[in-house]
């Protein structure tokens, strides 16, 4: 017996050659403007690791912290981005705002996720969560805060993060360690839906900068970038390990896990997601839900697609 027993249910499907090769299991859910919830797959309240859904809300805890940056430098701490000059210039930017530089980063080196094969040697700077990590050192800075333990748990920052993360109305059921090196909290999928929510529309100043710079928040061909580019009011999130959280401008919001983390099936399954807070992906947005569409490949060429299976509606 394991905790994800019952917790997961088929919620995409692989077809190759008109045939259905492989099937995706997850679960998710979507809540209305009251955070009542209206759809879900599987377990609503399913305990998972967010992983980097939970950058806006960490950014958001360093805000009240008193960090202060701009729209764009703020969009790139909530982040997992390309690591395309844009991004690297705007995390050298948030470091230098406090007189800190690349050698103070203490996320995992890694090669920007545009150019995974790039001749570039793995760097702080260029892991897509520098920007994260950068703006936990300027709060340090601003808080008088020590830089060189800011990820450890116990760490004054990481103490205010879990507690502004329960004062946004979520559970945390445990805290662990995300693959950048900093604490990562286990939350119920249906509170991540509302939190993501409960930003959107309450004009939080991470909704407004990932917003008004989706590029900075993933990259100029990255899904979640795109689909903010697409629908008003959306702020979206993905996380490693296939989970995704999105929230409307009204307060409606959807969180999902994938159950094998398969970031193909997440994209894949993002648009359901969307369709169940009421959102017009297959009208207005029909360009969008195409250009990211996740292809089965034979030979080079397109011969199949995962597809996202529908949700179970909750609504009276």
């Amino acid at each position: 017996m394991t905790r994800f027993d019952d917790a997961f249910a088929p919620i995409a499907v692989a077809t190759r050659s008109g045939f259905d090769e492989s099937l995706h299991h997850g679960a998710g859910v979507a809540v209305g403007t009251d955070g009542a919830i209206v759809a879900a797959v599987g377990d609503p309240s399913l305990v998972v690791y967010p992983r980097s859904c939970l950058k806006p809300m960490q950014a958001d805890a360093m805000i009240a912290l008193g960090l202060e940056l701009p729209d764009e430098l703020l969009a790139v701490a909530c982040a997992s981005h390309d690591g395309a000059p844009m991004h690297l210039e705007a995390v050298a930017a948030i470091l230098s705002t406090v007189g800190l530089g690349e050698a103070d980063l203490q996320n995992t080196p890694a090669r920007p996720l545009h150019a995974p094969c790039s001749v570039d040697a793995p760097s702080s700077l260029r892991q897509n969560c520098s920007g994260k990590h950068a703006a936990m050192l300027a709060t340090c800075v601003v808080r008088g805060w020590p830089t060189v333990s800011y990820l450890d748990r116990d760490h004054p920052l990481q103490v205010a993060i879990t507690a502004h993360l329960e004062d946004l109305g979520c559970t945390v059921h445990h805290v662990g360690v995300d693959g950048c090196g900093a604490p990562t909290h286990a939350l119920a999928l249906d509170d991540l839906a509302r939190v993501f929510g409960t930003l959107a529309s309450g004009d939080a100043a991470v909704a407004r900068a990932m917003r008004a710079n989706p590029d900075m928040v993933g990259g100029s061909e990255r899904d979640v970038s795109l689909w903010m580019g697409a629908v008003s009011g959306l702020m979206a999130k993905e996380g490693a390990a296939g989970v995704m959280a999105v929230g409307l401008g009204d307060g409606r919001g959807a969180a999902f896990k994938i159950a094998d983390g398969s970031d193909l099936a997440r994209r894949a399954v993002t648009p359901e997601a969307l369709r169940n807070l009421g959102v017009d992906v297959d009208g207005a947005g029909a360009d969008t839900r195409d250009r990211v569409a996740v292809p089965m490949l034979g030979h080079g060429e397109p011969v199949g697609r995962i597809d996202a299976l529908r949700w179970t509606s909750c609504s009276s």
